[in-house]
């Protein structure tokens, strides 16, 4: 089976379109045709895929890349067996004469609106009503799979879920250490940066450092790059997740502090479930689905959302009991791993989305396309990161 996959707004080394689903098409033996703005993230492509280098998608800056990506996905579909899709401007962008095509839902698009600082207000509010529309269209002319159990709510008919689960050790990873609590992710002020910087700074005098590995939206750049400077944290931005969460191995906590926002209450954050993979304790707000699986395995601390400040003191304590008690915090991050282990190990539904998409490859293509000649054609200036 011959397979394109297409983003314009997500980097190539994604976490879930390069090192899961990639990966999985990849090690079942099919080919990849991999459309990704890799110059603009500074990315080699991986041996044994065919890429097609486009621009990023980026803030409202995304005509550019919309136009490069419709004609790249026009010449890749020409000879592949299926088209899979992981934004939803590139519904827009969608060669009329096609394979049969998926479209990723890696988000509530309408939820997310509000984390979305560069849209202005008047246009936030607009928005929904073209969203659905898209959707709505998207779901009639082609095959859905979507990355979390509530976006069934979003949609009438019935769609696959594939989870955004990891890969976890099968060798119990190290015990957490007492010096260095982490975070794994993309860093925006909704997922809680002001928070950590407020973190890092009230640990610094107890000698614990807080590590932040993942990008930062441009609003809190400045502020994480101040706190570097000031050396109260260290920010190493952009990582590969593999090699992300090798380096958070042995971490006193992994924070996962996301404000109670739309787009992240229905969720269960994959940070969550990274941190337990590889032993680390979790602390976490109390987002519904979080809340309750850490509550539940007894693998880490809840604590309340609120200012910035307040948040900070919580976590505070929480560390500092952690740092006091080796053994309470192994027991967490034995048991964390043991869970992630059991449940949440992405080889084990991997084989289940490659069988999916190669019984959709033997459907008989549609030829109806999203087109921005629709109504909802408008719509250009949204999609976003996983949590």
């Amino acid at each position: 089976m011959r397979v394109c996959v297409g983003t314009t707004v997500h980097h190539p080394e994604d976490a879930r379109i390069t090192h899961r689903q990639i990966r999985a098409l990849l090690d079942a033996g099919h080919e990849v045709t991999f459309v990704a703005p890799f110059t603009h993230c500074n990315v080699t492509p991986r041996p044994g895929i065919r890429a097609v280098d486009v621009p990023r998608a980026v803030g409202l800056h995304r005509g550019k890349a919309l136009r490069a990506a419709t004609s790249a996905l026009r010449t890749a579909a020409r000879d592949a067996d299926l088209l899979l899709v992981h934004d939803i401007e590139l519904l827009l962008a969608l060669p009329r004469k096609r394979p049969p095509t998926v479209w990723d839902v890696h988000e509530d698009t309408i939820g997310a609106l509000n984390a979305k600082t560069y849209l202005p207000g008047p246009v936030r509010s607009v928005l929904p009503p073209l969203i659905r529309a898209v959707e709505g269209r998207a779901e009639r002319r082609l095959h859905l799979i979507l990355a979390e159990e509530s976006y069934r709510e979003r949609f009438p008919g019935a769609h696959p879920v594939v989870p955004n689960h990891t890969y976890v050790p099968q060798t119990p990873p190290a015990p957490p250490g007492d010096h260095r609590v982490v975070y794994v992710g993309h860093i925006s002020l909704a997922r809680g940066a002001a928070e950590m910087v407020e973190i890092a700074r009230r640990l610094r005098p107890y000698g614990i450092r807080l590590d932040l590995i993942g990008p930062a939206d441009a609003a809190v750049r400045p502020m994480l790059r101040d706190a570097q400077r000031a050396g109260l944290l260290d920010w190493f931005g952009y990582v590969p997740n593999n090699h992300a969460l090798r380096m958070a191995e042995g971490a006193l906590a992994g924070l996962s502090l996301l404000h109670d926002v739309p787009n992240y209450r229905e969720s269960t954050p994959t940070k969550v479930i990274e941190y337990m993979a590889r032993g680390i304790p979790v602390v976490t707000t109390p987002l519904p689905r979080a809340a309750s699986l850490v509550g539940r395995v007894d693998c880490g601390t809840i604590v309340p959302f609120g200012e910035a400040g307040a948040v900070a003191d919580a976590v505070v304590q929480c560390v500092l009991r952690l740092r006091e008690d080796a053994e309470r915090r192994a027991a967490m991050g034995a048991r964390g791993y043991v869970e992630a282990l059991n449940h949440y190990h992405w080889p084990a539904v991997a084989g289940e989305f490659v069988a999916l998409l190669e019984r959709w490859a033997q459907a008989p293509s549609s030829v109806a396309a999203l087109t921005d000649r629709s109504p909802a054609g408008r719509l250009t200036n949204l999609s976003g990161q996983n949590v």
